[in-house]
């Protein structure tokens, strides 16, 4: 499934950025927002509710699943065009654009505060029990509209935000870098990112019965998985995120925020740190195999991975897979890499 990444294409004559934010039943970033009242935080007038909405109006390196007539795929923002974007958006005074599902223009409604999360920890949003990773962009939405408070706010109509506006596909993700085996390694976990939940949704998120399909999904790896996937972030930064492909860096999202995974993503995740683990060198916090590695999960990631594949009986006593590529691959015979005998993993026809 392709994976587009959408940027702010300035050089442009048309019209770039975000021009409204809708308020949602099932956003799309799928991070609900939560309602400020004077019982949460008193003000001077402590009669009336503040009418406040705060939520998260775009998160970095999160896949957003999108259909086009009979093609899907995902598509996401990275750190640099989600700040870029907030930063517009007031600059072309947007503020005060606001829809109903992204259906109904609205009145009354007006972004009046705006901010990127640069510390997960303390964060504002943190206070008030949300959870987004480094480089979300955070919205606050006054709404002095009756009808919108009464009948889909304080109903629960509504749960987030969601952003319109025009972005430019910048390209498939890719990594073109095959000069090394590091960067193979990588370019095959490319070609199945994202075999998760979210593969089997047919229409906007929902089944043909309407109804969200749910599969098995696990969130049990130890705390030291998420930590190494922080500690990757963290080393990438500071090489200006030169290494991994997008692949891996959202794959370190996700662990980073413990999120659920599905057995597919179990299984890919075991596959890589079963290969990718030569090219760990724990001396060298530069080294992009280093990083690459952490991003997943590390040594943690491995342990946990290899016995959770052992528990769901995907793995036998001689803790060989009982079908040594993961969904949608494979094997054709055998490859050495130096110098050691590996399954030759190719995609189905």
């Amino acid at each position: 499934m392709d994976i587009i990444e959408l940027i702010l294409d300035e050089d442009s004559e048309g019209l770039t950025g975000i021009e409204a934010v809708s308020i949602v039943e099932m956003p799309a970033i799928e991070s609900d927002f939560v309602t400020l009242s004077d019982q949460e935080i008193k003000l001077a007038k402590i009669d009336d509710e503040k009418r406040l909405l705060m939520g998260a109006a775009l998160i970095p390196n999160k896949p957003i699943f999108r259909k086009n007539g009979e093609n899907t795929f995902y598509v996401y923002f990275s750190e640099k065009t989600v700040r870029r974007a907030s930063e517009l958006f007031f600059q072309n005074s947007m503020q005060n654009n606001a829809t109903l599902e992204h259906e109904m223009e609205i009145n009354n409604l007006t972004v009046v505060e705006s901010w990127i999360v640069e510390d997960t920890e303390m964060d504002k949003s943190k206070k008030y029990g949300l959870s987004v990773p480094k480089g979300t962009w955070m919205i606050s939405m006054k709404v002095e509209n009756d009808e919108v408070w009464n009948d889909y706010v304080k109903t629960g109509k509504v749960k987030g935000f969601s952003i319109e506006g025009f972005f430019a596909d910048k390209a498939q993700v890719r990594n073109e870098d095959t000069k090394s085996e590091m960067a193979a390694i990588e370019e095959e976990e490319a070609e199945y990112m994202l075999s998760n939940i979210k593969a089997l949704i047919k229409k906007d998120g929902r089944t043909n019965s309407g109804k969200r399909t749910e599969l098995e999904t696990y969130n049990d790896y130890p705390q030291a998985v998420s930590n190494n996937a922080k500690r990757g972030i963290e080393l990438n930064e500071k090489v200006n995120n030169k290494c991994a492909t997008q692949v891996g860096k959202i794959r370190a999202q996700q662990l980073a925020q413990k999120e659920n995974i599905s057995l597919s993503t179990l299984k890919r995740m075991y596959s890589y740190l079963s290969r990718a683990q030569e090219y760990y060198d724990e001396g060298d916090k530069k080294a992009c195999g280093t990083i690459s590695y952490l991003l997943w999960g590390g040594k943690a990631g491995l342990r946990w991975s290899g016995s959770k594949l052992k528990e769901l009986g995907e793995i036998e006593a001689g803790k060989t897979t009982k079908s040594p590529c993961w969904d949608g691959y494979e094997q054709k015979g055998w490859q050495t890499i130096n110098g050691k005998r590996r399954p030759n993993c190719v995609k189905k026809k």
